[in-house]
């Protein structure tokens, strides 16, 4: 499965290819990186249909995780691709508002990795 991660904060790469290891390796998940919303766009656009799963802050300098949802889901339409939002705020307007705009899913930071894990089994079930 092909995942895109976006997120302004360049830690979220280690962080995520470490607790991701033994699914990398194994070559069962493959991780792509963006740094902002622009960023997430560009590659959407040079990958076209590649990523399976996008996920996204919601804050984000520039262009919001929000604002990425609302473009990615209505240029990626078929097939759409699954995009959950993680945000480090669990408040409900941030929820309803990416529920709204298309979310399948909605995380909050610190990322649970254990629960996010199941979520992805699930997705690939």
């Amino acid at each position: 499965m092909n995942i895109l991660v976006v997120d302004d904060e360049r830690d979220v790469q280690t962080l995520f290819e470490q607790r991701f290891r033994k699914e990398i390796r194994n070559k069962e998940l493959n991780f792509a990186f963006a740094f902002s919303g622009e960023e997430a766009l560009d590659y959407l656009n040079r990958h076209d249909h590649e990523a399976v799963l996008i996920l996204s802050d919601i804050n984000m300098p520039g262009m919001s995780g929000l604002e990425l949802l609302d473009r990615i889901k209505k240029k990626y339409a078929t097939p759409p691709p699954r995009v959950m939002m993680i945000t480090a705020y669990g408040d409900a307007e941030s929820f309803n508002t990416a529920k709204a705009l298309g979310a399948d899913d909605f995380l909050t930071k610190p990322v649970d990795f254990i629960a996010l894990k199941d979520k992805l089994k699930n997705i690939e079930a």
